[in-house]
């Protein structure tokens, strides 16, 4: 019990003593809740925007037949394999550097196709007959989901070598982008960039289910 003595610093230091201590770390963009370094994403189809989500909201919106504003980011990623683009498909994209991901945007009603660099993700115009031409050489790319995943492509130095192709979550190239922007020095983003491109397609390689074998979209 207080006393009549008590200065205004008591009073404070109890106030401060009974109030519940501010959980670290990142909470979710929905309901507020902490969430670990590992999480969920939802895109804000509306809003363009990658939020990140607890477990419960995640699974408010992964009906994927559904017209949601907010769609869950799926944590399939598949290899094409020997079925993906050839160096002049790739060429016919006119990427200025050798890595892009493609996705399909529902709101504009447009796929579009982006690529790292100091700035972050700079996008190229891609007509309706370039995706369909990418399409038709990826028969298996008819299973990807708008807004919230990608195409990936990355071109070897190997100038015999044919496109790395991969089907990935949306969040998987911002992650990338975010990454070499940190790091991006010249024209090709440099020795640092390429390492962190490496060490990043090692990871996908390593999680990616051959996509003539994959089965469901989780």
């Amino acid at each position: 019990m207080s006393g009549a003595s008590d200065s205004p610093l008591d009073v404070l230091r109890r106030i401060r003593a009974t109030q519940p201590e501010t959980q670290p770390g990142e909470r979710c963009d929905m309901c507020a809740v902490p969430i670990g370094d590992e999480h969920s994403h939802v895109v804000d189809v509306q809003g363009r925007q990658l939020m990140c989500v607890c477990r419960p909201c995640y699974l408010l919106f992964t009906d994927t037949s559904a017209s949601l504003r907010f769609r869950s980011v799926p944590a399939r990623y598949l290899s094409f394999g020997d079925e993906g683009l050839t160096r002049q498909e790739w060429a016919a994209l006119d990427i200025p550097v050798g890595l892009a991901f493609c996705f399909h945007n529902s709101k504009l009603g447009h796929t579009g196709t982006f690529y790292p660099g100091p700035a972050g993700a700079t996008e190229s115009e891609l007509d309706i007959r370039q995706w369909e031409d990418i399409t038709n050489s990826l028969p298996h790319l008819g299973t990807m989901l708008p807004d919230v995943e990608a195409l990936l492509i990355r071109v070897p130095e190997d100038p015999l070598a044919a496109p790395e192709c991969y089907l990935v979550p949306i969040d998987a190239c911002y992650e990338l982008v975010g990454q070499l922007r940190a790091v991006w020095r010249g024209f090709d983003g440099g020795q640092d960039a390429r390492r962190r491109i490496d060490t990043f397609f090692d990871r996908i390689a390593a999680r990616a289910r051959p996509a003539a074998r994959a089965g469901g979209i989780r």
